[in-house]
């Protein structure tokens, strides 16, 4: 009888690591499908935005093409997550170079759509923080829960391996120079 019990506990253990790390895994898909949703209304408002400027900026030509560029390959269904991330991070640097030269056309920036444009990106761009803030959170859990004994036994078994997180570029994390900002 006892024997029993302990293998019908050894099975409830097995089980219920088993379902955690199932539930881990499936959380940082469901928020990555998330932050896929806020993307994609970033990938839908850039057709406007750049509609809207490349008439006043004739001279960022260049980089309103390699934006529109990133964006058709941002949209293949078939990217891995990991090349998701890295147009997600060249997306992001383009879009702040758009919006800093939009600074240097008053007409641009008194445009009224122009700025309602800038104000629905920007909160997309709050939407697309918040999203990689849930996300990183749920790949550190899955990560730490892969890696920790004894699920980690487990999640050898089952396949799994580490997942990434999203990090900011190294242009990101450069400080910003006010100085310039002041001096257009």
């Amino acid at each position: 009888m006892t024997a029993l019990i302990i293998a019908a506990v050894v099975v409830l253990i097995l089980v219920l690591m088993y379902n955690s790390l199932v539930g881990k895994k499936n959380q940082v898909e469901n928020i990555f499908g998330g932050i896929d949703t806020q993307l994609k209304k970033r990938y839908d408002l850039i057709p406007n935005l750049v509609a809207s400027v490349q008439q006043y900026m004739q001279h960022e030509r260049t980089l309103l093409e390699k934006v529109t560029e990133l964006r058709t390959q941002a949209m293949n269904p078939r990217l891995s997550d990991e090349k998701k991330m890295a147009l997600d991070h060249q997306i992001s640097g383009m879009l702040g170079s758009i919006m800093v030269a939009v600074e240097n056309y008053p007409e641009l920036k008194a445009n009224e759509n122009v700025m309602h444009l800038q104000q629905t990106l920007h909160e997309v761009e709050e939407q697309i923080a918040a999203a990689r803030r849930a996300y990183n959170q749920a790949v550190t859990d899955y990560n730490n829960a892969i890696e920790m004994v004894p699920t980690n036994f487990m999640a050898q078994w089952m396949g799994y391996t580490r997942k990434p997180v999203f990090e900011i570029s190294e242009t990101q994390r450069e400080a910003v120079d006010v100085k310039a900002l002041f001096d257009r």
